[in-house]
């Protein structure tokens, strides 16, 4: 996956367009593919006008992208699934097209929202669950115009507090538009602040030209027609003066770079606005704006034309203070075709901020952020790139048909549901969902009945069953569905959400059995902590495995950890660490952690085992360093593997309760083809991660075999 950096603010017009620009050119001297990626816009999804941003940047850069992959959602779009309840939704939306872009990048920079229509306290927080979600680090840009150094200092705390309860890495903060007087005091208050050590800090002064509309930027703006001086648009306007006094007055406010509002008969204004940009003792003017829709007659416009030096002339049709107050609200933007502001712009960063230093922070800086939403959008994108087809053997289970529908829609896997055919049929019908086309087998007519109790017959034989008891046993939907697996005619199966366990196990075990090499069938659960995934196994299937299997479910839990791409390390689970403990139990475990290190030498060459440890030294590196300082694998396990099924199952659950850890599982492990169990208690999400869990190691049995 790519690196990435997530550029947000503190609040509204914090210069951030401007940072962006100097970023993007400091990365493309270090990297040939660089993205951008914007998760909301504030335009108008009916409009033709493009987020001003992108615009920039993809201009400025050459950037080929097409503009919709480089934008999730415009901020009304968000707001209408917020207020639906469908946060969630959007949050998965945005990470689907950053995936999208992440797939043709080398490095992806992304842009946070633009401040507008909210508080910046709930901005600042949304920007911080996505950016951790896309598992970015983060540059702060705080703005320092018109604050005191208590003020800016008191705005990027109260930040770097958010984002870091948010789980988020910021790696540098930017605190730009800062008052020269007050540039050094900021700069070294921020360093001495414990809240922002290993971070890199810069003041950028405040450059009032790049905060200062163009008289093009009015116009565009307001809608002006362009009178004269098209070609001179791009003058800064750094105040406006209202000429409705005589004409005496009205020179003495002419300011530098200003823009005279004045009604469009007022020629003694224009004249003398004309006069004063060729006198030598006048402030320069940006431009005259007339108003009311009144324009200079011809005799004057020809007088106009003969002054030797000319400044931009702008008409409107609303009145002059109005017209005024739409002015004061227009602010400086760096537009894709100012050249002038964006060389400026550019020299501005590079001037206050060590390009080099940043660059290297910045590139090298990899963060190890997986947070319960990103692991579960991975397992959806890992299923649909090479599509399984998996059967749901509870096809007339609500939960069941509901999870189908996500599945199919977003084209995860291909579904067979067993059941009564016209009981399913009617079941979709009554909840609305579109599952026209699934496929449905009722076992109990299914032409392929004879032929799978036949098989279930020669399989288990020797036990002494009969033919008529296959039969009656292949009529149960788990049965058939594993024989659907067995024979190729399906890639996995997953049930449980009405029947237990046994129910679903049973039939894998007889049937399925397990893969060459191993005895045993275990289990593992993913634990989507806040900022990471581990691995706990097994919490499931074996009550007190011997040293033996407790090896196998060692190997095997670490397969699936590379599987679903946890790096494995993994800790042998004891109530002793090291060589400190004696007795049966922890005698059990070193046996285990021997006969696995020996098992990883042929079948999983450089895989780091360590046992017996205990928790607390497996997973905290300050303990791991007194107890186990030589070790590879304590304060950093992945993979745990605990004793028996009693320690196991109660640690997860305490875990999933106590820290809001997400639980995925059980998945189970060891069998030749997959099948999982659902607990009776599943959601329709858990279904659908139970799912596309189970097309992964689909894919994963194929590409090995």
């Amino acid at each position: 996956m790519p690196n990435s950096l997530y550029i947000t603010a503190t609040e509204a017009r914090s210069g951030k367009s401007a940072i962006c620009l100097g970023v993007m050119e400091m990365l493309l001297r270090k990297i040939d593919r660089v993205g951008f990626f914007r998760p909301i816009i504030d335009v108008d999804p009916t409009s033709e006008v493009r987020d001003h941003d992108i615009h920039l940047i993809a201009s400025r850069f050459s950037v080929t992208t097409p503009y919709e992959k480089m934008y999730g959602y415009t901020t009304k779009e968000v707001s209408d699934m917020i207020s639906l309840g469908k946060e969630a939704e959007a949050l998965e939306g945005i990470m689907k097209k950053y995936d999208d872009l992440k797939k043709e990048s080398d490095f992806i920079l992304c842009e946070g929202t633009d401040f507008a229509g909210s508080t910046a306290a709930f901005e600042l927080d949304f920007n911080a669950v996505i950016s951790r979600n896309l598992g970015s680090s983060v540059l702060l840009v705080a703005l320092a115009h018109e604050k005191s150094v208590e003020q800016t200092l008191h705005s990027i705390k109260l930040a770097l507090e958010s984002l870091d309860n948010k789980g988020c890495h910021p790696i540098a903060t930017i605190v730009n538009r800062t008052d020269p007087e007050y540039r050094e005091a900021v700069d070294e208050e921020i360093r001495r602040g414990e809240w922002a050590k290993d971070q890199l800090v810069y003041t950028i002064p405040e450059e009032e030209a790049l905060g200062k509309p163009t008289v093009g930027e009015i116009a565009e703006s307001l809608g002006a027609e362009v009178l004269y001086g098209e070609e001179q648009l791009n003058r800064h306007v750094y105040g406006f003066t209202v000429a409705a006094m005589q004409l005496q007055n009205f020179l003495t406010r002419v300011g530098r770079g200003s823009l005279i509002i004045t009604p469009g008969d007022r020629a003694d204004i224009i004249v003398a606005s004309l006069a004063a940009v060729s006198s030598s003792s006048m402030e320069n003017i940006a431009g005259i704006l007339l108003t009311g829709g009144l324009k200079p007659e011809d005799s004057i416009w020809n007088l106009i034309k003969g002054f030797p030096q000319m400044i931009p002339i702008l008409s409107v049709g609303e009145n002059t203070f109005p017209t005024a107050r739409l002015v004061d609200k227009v602010h400086g933007v760096i537009a894709p075709d100012n050249e002038r502001k964006i060389t400026q712009a550019l020299a501005v960063f590079e001037k206050n901020v060590n390009v080099e230093e940043l660059a290297e922070k910045v590139v090298t800086t990899h963060t190890n952020i997986v947070t319960p939403k990103m692991f579960e959008f991975e397992l959806v994108q890992k299923a649909k790139a090479e599509k399984k087809h998996i059967v749901l053997p509870e096809g007339e289970e609500e939960r069941i048909l509901r999870a189908a529908e996500i599945l199919l829609r977003r084209e995860v896997v291909d579904v067979t549901l067993l059941g009564n055919e016209q009981v399913i049929r009617d079941r979709i019908s009554g909840l609305g969902l579109r599952l026209k086309e699934v496929n449905i087998i009722d076992p109990v007519t299914s032409q392929a009945l004879d032929e799978y109790a036949g098989t279930y017959y020669e399989l288990r034989k020797h036990k002494g069953i009969t033919e008529d008891y296959a039969r009656d046993v292949m009529s149960d939907a788990s049965y058939f569905g594993t024989m659907m697996i067995y024979k190729r005619q399906a890639d996995g199966m997953v049930s449980g959400a009405v029947h237990s366990t046994a129910a679903t196990v049973r039939p894998a075990f007889e049937i399925v059995k397990t893969k060459p090499g191993f005895s045993v069938v275990s289990s593992v659960f993913f634990m989507c902590l806040e900022d990471r995934v581990l691995v706990y196994g097994d919490c499931a299937i074996n009550p007190d495995p011997n040293d033996s299997q407790l090896a196998e479910i060692a190997i095997s839990s670490a397969r699936t950890a590379k599987t679903f791409g946890v790096e494995p390390i993994v800790a042998m689970l004891s109530y002793s660490t090291g060589e400190s403990g004696k007795g049966a139990d922890v005698e059990k475990v070193r046996e285990a952690t021997k006969l696995a290190r020996e098992m990883a030498q042929t079948t999983f060459p450089g895989l780091k085992i360590e046992g017996p440890i205990q928790y607390d030294a497996a997973v905290d590196p300050g303990v791991a360093k007194t107890k186990l300082p030589d070790s590879d694998v304590a304060g950093k396990a992945t993979v745990f593997v605990f004793p028996d099924l009693n320690t196991g199952n109660n640690t997860y659950k305490a875990v999933q309760r106590s820290a809001g850890a997400l639980a995925i599982g059980p998945v189970l492990q060891g069998l030749r083809y997959p099948v999982n169990d659902l607990s009776r208690g599943c959601t329709v999400p858990d279904i659908v991660n139970t799912v596309a869990i189970t097309a992964i190691q689909a894919q994963s049995e194929e590409s090995s075999s």
